[in-house]
């Protein structure tokens, strides 16, 4: 939303806001930092999980989320010792969320053939 209450739009945002909707795609675009991303959706997970999850060395694991984490796709919550890292919002969520589902509703092969027949 913006101040006065309503709902942004793509087709509303200034130059700025353009370039930085892109440099946040841009970062989703990177398969690990993906996975990282959905890793985080359903809880809070700390760096060493994520990283034993995704089969990711835990500086490149930790290089990724500060990536995220300024560009405002993920935040970051200390727990004690442990850094714990989640969706910054629910927007983040929602996006991921709705993507995966669009992936999922058509079978790659579907996708392939659209592409050769142009």
């Amino acid at each position: 939303m913006n101040k006065s209450g309503a709902t942004m739009r793509a087709a509303d945002l200034s130059d700025d806001q353009i370039v930085e909707l892109a440099e946040m795609f841009r970062l989703m675009g990177d398969p690990s930092r993906l996975r990282i991303i959905a890793a985080c959706l359903a809880e809070p997970t700390y760096v060493s999980d994520l990283a034993a999850r995704l089969g990711l060395s835990q500086p490149l694991v930790s290089h990724h989320l500060r990536l995220l984490r300024a560009a405002r796709v993920l935040r970051a919550e200390r727990k004690g010792k442990q850094m714990f890292y989640e969706a910054a919002d629910e927007h983040v969520t929602r996006v991921i969320d709705d993507m995966a589902a669009h992936v999922c509703e058509h079978p790659a092969s579907d996708l392939e053939d659209g592409m050769r027949s142009d």
